[in-house]
Parts: C-alpha cells; sequence; structure tokens
C-alpha cells in the first residue's frame, strides 16, 4: 500500500512539478542542542528574502527546496540564540545545526515550539504547546509538578475537580482523549486516584494537545490527542537532574552510549507519605511509582532506532483487608530511516498494558482485568517542494479485552474462581494528509483517515430475541434487562462484527496581514472502545469496551473558525475560536446499571448521542520579565438518549441534559515574573461553574422504606470552584560556574483555604430527623516546599 501511494505521488506530482519548475535543489537536515545533542522539534527555519520557511519534525528534521541561489538562512527556537548565515544553494545540502541555550537555567529550555508569524500562516488550529519550564514554575499541589493539571489552565480544558482523574476538552469525556507517550496508549494518566499524573516532568521533551482539526494521522478518540515524547537523552555527557518533595521525589539520570552517536535515559519517581502514617497510628498505605527509559543510537546518517519505556504502578492498602494496585506498561521500539532528502519515515512497534488488582482479604479473593494491545505504525513525511508536503501512512492495532476474573485466595473461601468473557478486537487505519500553501496569504491541509475495526470472536456471546438485550417496561416506564435466548461461540480469528469509516480533515488558514489570520477546520473521527464508568471522571474500576453487535463506535463530526493575532513583535498574542461538535451513539445506561463485573454489559446500555459547543479566547503575554496567559472559555455540553420506537421514553424522557463534564464559565489566569536571575514568582487563578449534578427533590416511603426520589438528569450544579495558588523559585547560586545546580520551590495552593465541593451527599440528621446535604471538600489550603537539582 505505501509503496502504492508513492507512486501515485511520483508520477502524479513530482514529475509535473518537476517538468514546470526551474532547477531546484534541497536543504535537509537535523536540528538539536549544543550540549545534549538533543533532537530539537518545532524549530523555525526560514527564508526571509523567499517569505518561506519550514519547521522540524518530531525527530528534529527539516527538509526546505529552493531554486539555485543564494540565501540568508535564520533558524530560530524559543529560549536559544538565533543562527543567521548565508547559504549557496547549488546542489542538494545536508547541514545539521546545533543550537545553543541564550540564557543559563535551571530547566533545559528544549520544548515549546516557537510562535513565530510563520505560524499564523499555517492552517493547523486548536492546538496548544506548554514548555516544561513553564509547568515546572506553575504552583502545584504538594509541590508535585504535574502535566494533566497544567493543561487544564488552557481554554477548552477542564476536569471534574479536586482528586479526579483525567480530563475533559471541549465538553468531551476522559475516555474521548488519545493520550500519547512516545506513540504508546496510557489508558491512565493519573496516579493515587487522580492526585498526580503519570509523567515525570523531568523525562518529557515535547508536549502537544490537540483539541480540533486533529491531523489524520491520528485517530481511534473523538475528543483530543495529548500527545508527549520522551527525552533521548545526553549523547554528549553524563547528567542528572532530580527533585526532592514533601510526598516523592524523582530522579533521572543521561549520559552517552557512544558518544555523539547513541544515549541513555532513565529516570524514576516515587512517593513515600505512606511511611509516615504510623506515626498516627494509621495502617494504611497509599503510594506510587514510575519508571522512564530510552535508548537512542545514529546507526549512520539515515538511520537511527530507539528503544523506549515506560512503568507505573499504583498501591493502595488499607489495613490488610483491601489491597488496590493498577497502572501501565508500555515498551515501543521505533526505526527512523532517511529514503531522501524529502522522504522521511518512521516505524514503531509497540506495547502497551493497562492493569488493575484487587486483594480483598476480607472476603479472601482477588480481582484482576486489564486492557493490552500491540501496535504497529509506519508513517511517512514527504517534503515535496516548500509549498506541498505530504504526510501518509498506516497503522494497525491488536487488543486483548479482560473485563474481569476471581480468584480465591483459600480453599475455605467458599468462592469458585470466575472469569469474564475475554473480548478480542483488530483496529486498522490508513491515512494521507496533506498541507499545500496555494499563495502567500492562503493555506490549506486536507488528508482523510480510513479506519476499519473488526470484533473478533470469543468463548461465547448471548443472543436475544430481535437482537434487542435492553427491553422497555411501558407499565413502568423503565429499561430493563433482557434474557439470553442461547449462547453462540466462536473461534478467534472470527469476526463478529465489523465497522469501516471515512475520516476527512479539512484546515484553511487566510493571512489578513503580517500579524493576523482566520482559520477554519473540520474533521470527522471514529472511536471504537469505550470506557464503562458511570462517574463523573475515570476511577481505576472502569473497565474498557469494544464496538460490537450491540455498542457502535463513536462517530464525531466537529467544526472550529478562529481568529489568531500577534502584538509588538510577537510580544502578544490572541487566540479566539468558535467550535461545534456532534457525535453519534455516545453510549448511555439505564437507571440503576451495574457495570462491575458485569458479562453481559450490552443489557444496561443504550446508543445516545451528544453535542458540545463553546468560545474559547486566549490572549499570552510571550516575552519579557513578566509572562504569561489569561483563558477564557464559554461553553455548553449536553447528551441525549432518545427511545428507539415512539413508545419509548429514553433516559431521562429523551430530553437533552448537560454532561458532567458542562462547564459553563471557565476562567484561568496564569503569570510568571522573573525578579532576576535568583528570584521568581508564578501564580493561578482559576474559576469554573459547578459541575452538574442530580439532586433528590422529594421521598416516599414503601413497606416502612424511605424511598428518594430526584429529578431531571443534571438538572443541578455543585457551587463554583475557584482558587487561587502562588509559588516562589529561589535559585541560590545562578552564576555559579559550578556543575552542581539547584533550586527551592515555596509553593501555597488554594491561598484563601476555598472549599470546594468535590461531590453533595444527602442523608437525615441522627439529631434532628431531618434531611440535610452534606458536601465533601478534599484540600484547602496547603503549603509546598521542594529541592531540584541537576549535574
Amino acid at each position: 500500500m505505501v509503496l502504492l501511494l508513492r507512486r501515485i505521488m511520483f508520477f502524479f506530482l513530482i514529475c509535473p512539478l518537476g517538468l514546470l519548475a526551474q532547477q531546484k535543489f534541497t536543504l535537509s537536515g537535523t536540528i538539536s542542542d549544543n550540549q545534549s545533542n538533543e533532537t530539537l522539534i518545532g524549530v523555525n527555519i526560514i527564508v526571509p528574502d523567499q517569505q518561506t520557511g519550514t519547521v522540524t519534525n518530531e525527530y528534529g528534521f527539516y527538509s526546505l527546496t529552493l531554486p539555485s541561489g543564494t540565501y540568508q538562512i535564520q533558524i530560530s527556537y524559543l529560549g536559544y540564540k538565533t543562527i543567521s548565515e548565508t547559504i549557496v544553494l547549488n546542489e542538494d545540502i545536508t547541514k545539521n545545526y546545533k543550537l545553543t541555550e541564550s540564557v543559563e537555567s535551571l530547566d533545559e529550555v528544549i520544548i515549546k515550539e516557537d510562535v513565530e508569524k510563520l505560524n499564523i500562516k499555517k492552517p493547523q488550529m486548536s492546538v496548544n504547546s506548554l514548555s516544561i519550564k513553564t509547568i515546572k514554575n506553575m504552583p502545584v499541589i504538594l509541590g508535585e509538578v504535574d502535566v494533566i493539571k497544567s493543561i487544564t489552565l488552557l481554554p477548552g480544558v477542564t476536569n471534574a475537580g479536586e482528586g479526579s482523574s483525567g480530563f475533559n476538552v471541549r465538553g468531551g469525556a476522559a475516555d474521548q482523549n488519545l493520550i500519547l507517550l512516545d506513540e504508546a496508549t496510557i489508558f491512565n494518566s493519573s496516579h493515587l486516584f487522580g492526585f498526580f499524573s503519570v509523567f515525570n516532568p523531568d523525562a518529557i521533551k515535547d508536549i502537544k494537545l490537540y483539541k480540533g482539526g486533529i491531523p489524520a494521522k491520528y485517530g481511534g478518540r473523538v475528543s483530543s490527542v495529548l500527545d508527549i515524547y520522551q527525552k533521548e537523552g545526553n549523547s554528549s555527557g553524563f547528567h542528572m537532574n532530580g527533585g526532592i518533595g514533601l510526598i516523592s521525589s524523582r530522579l533521572l539520570a543521561e549520559g552517552p552510549i557512544k558518544k555523539n552517536k547513541g544515549s541513555f535515559l532513565f529516570g524514576g519517581r516515587s512517593s513515600y507519605a505512606h511511611l509516615f502514617l504510623p506515626l498516627f497510628d494509621l495502617d494504611n498505605i497509599a503510594y506510587f511509582y514510575d519508571l522512564n527509559t530510552k535508548l537512542s543510537y545514529r546507526l549512520n546518517d539515515n538511520n537511527s532506532i530507539f528503544l523506549s519505556g515506560y512503568f507505573g504502578r499504583d498501591v493502595f492498602e488499607i489495613a490488610d483487608t483491601f489491597e488496590n494496585t493498577y497502572g501501565n506498561t508500555v515498551v515501543n521500539f521505533r526505526w527512523n530511516h532517511l529514503f531522501s532528502d524529502k522522504l522521511f519515515s518512521n516505524l514503531s512497534l509497540i506495547y502497551s498494558d493497562y492493569y488493575y488488582g484487587l486483594k480483598l482479604n476480607f472476603v479472601e479473593f482477588d480481582w484482576e482485568s486489564g486492557i493490552r494491545n500491540f501496535n504497529l505504525k509506519y508513517d511517512f513525511k514527504h517534503y515535496i517542494n516548500n509549498n506541498f508536503k505530504l504526510e501518509y501512512g498506516l497503522n494497525s492495532i491488536y487488543y486483548k479485552f479482560n473485563p474481569g476474573e476471581i480468584n480465591p485466595t483459600t480453599e475455605s473461601s467458599g468462592i469458585n474462581p470466575f472469569k469474564l468473557i475475554d473480548k478480542y478486537a483488530f483496529e486498522n487505519a490508513i491515512y494521507l494528509d496533506a498541507e499545500h500553501k496555494l499563495s502567500n496569504k492562503l493555506s490549506v491541509s486536507y488528508g482523510a483517515r480510513f479506519s476499519t475495526f473488526h470484533r473478533l470472536g470469543q468463548d461465547e456471546l448471548n443472543l436475544y430475541e430481535n437482537d434487542n438485550p435492553v427491553l422497555f417496561n411501558e407499565d413502568l416506564g423503565i429499561y430493563e434487562k433482557a434474557s439470553p435466548i442461547g449462547t453462540e461461540t466462536f473461534n478467534r480469528s472470527d469476526v463478529i462484527e465489523s465497522f469501516a469509516n471515512i475520516e476527512p480533515r479539512l484546515a484553511v488558514a487566510y493571512q489578513l496581514n503580517s500579524t493576523s489570520s482566520v482559520k477554519a477546520s473540520y474533521n470527522r473521527m471514529s472511536q471504537y472502545l469505550h470506557l464503562l464508568s458511570n462517574t463523573s471522571s475515570p476511577t481505576p474500576l472502569d473497565v474498557w469496551t469494544p464496538s460490537g453487535k450491540f455498542i457502535k463506535p463513536q462517530l464525531l463530526d466537529q467544526v472550529a473558525l478562529g481568529y489568531f493575532k500577534t502584538f509588538k513583535d510577537n510580544e502578544f498574542s490572541l487566540e479566539i475560536e468558535s467550535f461545534f461538535k456532534k457525535i453519534k451513539n455516545r453510549i448511555d445506561y439505564i437507571d440503576g446499571a451495574d457495570l462491575i463485573a458485569n458479562n453481559a454489559i450490552e443489557q444496561v446500555v443504550l446508543n445516545g448521542e451528544a453535542r458540545a459547543y463553546g468560545l474559547e479566547v486566549l490572549f499570552r503575554k510571550n516575552e519579557g520579565k513578566l509572562k504569561g496567559w489569561l483563558a477564557y472559555t464559554l461553553s455548553k455540553s449536553e447528551q441525549r438518549t432518545p427511545g428507539r420506537t415512539a413508545i419509548e421514553t429514553g433516559i431521562n424522557n429523551g430530553e437533552w441534559y448537560n454532561t458532567p463534564f458542562d462547564k459553563t464559565h471557565d476562567i484561568s489566569l496564569t503569570g510568571s515574573y522573573e525578579l532576576n536571575k535568583k528570584w521568581s514568582f508564578s501564580s493561578n487563578f482559576i474559576f469554573q461553574t459547578g459541575q452538574s449534578a442530580t439532586f433528590p427533590n422529594g421521598q416516599y416511603q414503601y413497606n416502612g422504606i424511605v424511598i428518594p426520589s430526584f429529578e431531571a438528569r443534571n438538572s443541578s450544579r455543585l457551587s463554583s470552584y475557584h482558587r487561587l495558588d502562588l509559588a516562589v523559585n529561589y535559585r541560590p547560586k545562578p552564576n555559579s560556574d559550578k556543575k552542581f545546580k539547584g533550586e527551592w520551590v515555596f509553593g501555597i495552593y488554594n491561598v484563601y483555604n476555598r472549599r470546594n465541593a468535590a461531590n453533595i451527599t444527602f442523608r437525615e440528621n441522627r439529631m434532628s430527623g431531618t434531611n440535610e446535604a452534606v458536601r465533601l471538600a478534599i484540600f484547602g489550603i496547603v503549603p509546598s516546599v521542594s529541592y531540584n537539582f541537576k549535574f
């Protein structure tokens, strides 16, 4: 398939362009950090006289084709000294550049894509980047730097509140986000049930969040893509860095395998707050640890290989009666190959596993569940010329789902081993994406992804009358489980159900002048996996299930329109975007649905629909001692599940209702001020509309039992969420020539001790006999201190 695509492009694109144009030559190579040899992503290579340029890809590679001549080349990247030199281009030239940091700092500034005027012209929109330096300077809970919580300060991104896992993008659910670490899927992005993220900031190289206009190389989720790359390691010398905090510490080591040719990186984090619990007579345990590793080796100028991995675990134990262990494991082998100075490729072989385990000693059995996949990706980036670039490739993923397994821990427990039926699936995709500069003012990006999903044979599948696993009781006006009329068995190679979808992508940018542009985008995406959860945020106990005979894939259509402007030579920037998206086949649950250890999940779910729309504003100050941004989102997120027939009432009487992720107003103000080389200050202020909730509106008695009645789904809200955080960074010896350098970080989370409601429960007051509402607040004011170092 790849060979066919290349031949088609050669005859229809390369040949005509070569005949009509004057003789052209290509300047290509890689751009890396001068000290570590770490390749840099998103470096701008600009030819001012020609008003053209390009940026480096995910592996630091660039390619620029120009007519024969002499040119002034400028290479710029935020936090690095700009290189300007004259190039005589009368033949194809391979030239690698090394950039030097403009300011010595504790944190390596190797992450953020520079916000140059060239980006005003690019059709890509609805994408945000954060530098690791910015993330590390943000005030955080308990001093632990958190990538996931940092991106919730961006417009269109929220979460369910303190102590909640995952994040929500443009009114979507957490399971609708594709989270990638070195191209491997991460199924649970949180430690300790949402208090921290699984990403070690010291090991991260690049972070990008795509909210709309998502390139065709991404698929499988309908809300967003969080694409994170790990650092490759320092191939010029051995270095270590880390941090010591109140509840956790981290350490990272990197150095050369062979100087300037190969490198290694090993990083680890662990929490240790549980070690102090016995001091308070608490016989409980709660901790996490994770390991990051990466090996990189450049075989020659055209070939490089990478082996990266991540292993993380959380352990939560209550007095030897209950133990919960869960976490992610990923391994990725990648091969970069340069076919020519215009054709770059990357082949990836990826293994990803999410494990969830429970040891219930008080009932004497263990519970295990998880999801495992094997992923093959082959991606190409083809630099046809400066005005036309192609990306194309293929992707195949094999899934194994373990919904749950029970094993007794003693012979006397009286519990028999029980295994929920494993499920299997095979997902495939091919894609083609083109970025086309039609004129100096008009650029477009267009392409498509063709995806297929095959639900493979399993040991047993329930059969139902009229293929209907959910029945509607007309007398009671409720949905009930249907009883199976039989079962069917399959071979593993059998296909139970198949789906195929064409997912077009389109983005357009029109430059109004040298500092502003308007952009529009449309994308359709398919999601074949579903997270079974009836909570507002994911929990480790939630189970993933594939689309199949009774659960259809989610289908998204999203459009976005935006205005982008820079001020004062890019010192300030403004982004305004509006969006509308609609999702088909969003699963919903009947009232009283039991999702845990359910071998017939099709009996409690119905296919519905969802929609979200809103306005996002991001105003940034990019330069100077004072930097930061103001983000505001006005949005609405709803879903509904109408009746399948005229008789059925549907969920919530078939009416639209607020999703748990609906936040009408979301305001984030983030700022940092560098007083001098020793002292810097940062702060965050956050305000969000309260989370949607369903409260009781009455009660009745039946056989002496008080039974509450409830209002329409999510028709009430918790109180508004807001807080102010502050942090101070102190570098004792910023100008020291010593190799060892350190800094102190002092923080206060929730400065004015706002008791934000995580949830509200209702109970009877034993003293008065009246009903009362009880608010649960997780955090008040939380001070922290941590020490970071590198050498």
